[in-house]
């Protein structure tokens, strides 16, 4: 069995500027954590495969193609491959969001 504890595990280097902590790498899928602070962003971008949301703490703002909504704690949000999304922080706490790649990206991410 292997564990790993969001807390502790170290961030990964990310031009959104961002908390970001690999969970899981495996080919059939990519798991993320990632903590925006209150004012925090995710920079739009486009990546080549599915992602979904899952928002564990706080609230946010996501965008996923033309819309935009705000979310909070306990809501899963799917993004189709190819389609620009983002998110904003623009509340007083902590957000922060589980993000799964599946299958795991071969290619790179494009930023907007």
């Amino acid at each position: 069995m292997k564990i790993v504890d969001a807390k502790t595990a170290p961030t990964q280097k990310n031009p959104h500027g961002i908390d970001a902590r690999k969970l899981h790498d495996a080919e059939n899928a990519l798991a993320v954590h990632i903590t925006l602070e209150p004012g925090q962003a995710l920079r739009k971008h486009v990546t080549p495969t599915d992602v979904f949301f899952y928002v564990l703490e706080g609230t946010g703002v996501v965008e996923v193609g033309d819309e935009k909504q705000e979310v909070g704690a306990d809501v899963l949000i799917e993004s189709p491959a190819g389609i620009p999304h983002c998110w904003y922080n623009e509340s007083d706490g902590v957000l922060r969001v589980l993000v799964v790649k599946a299958p795991r990206p071969t290619e790179s991410t494009t930023l907007l």
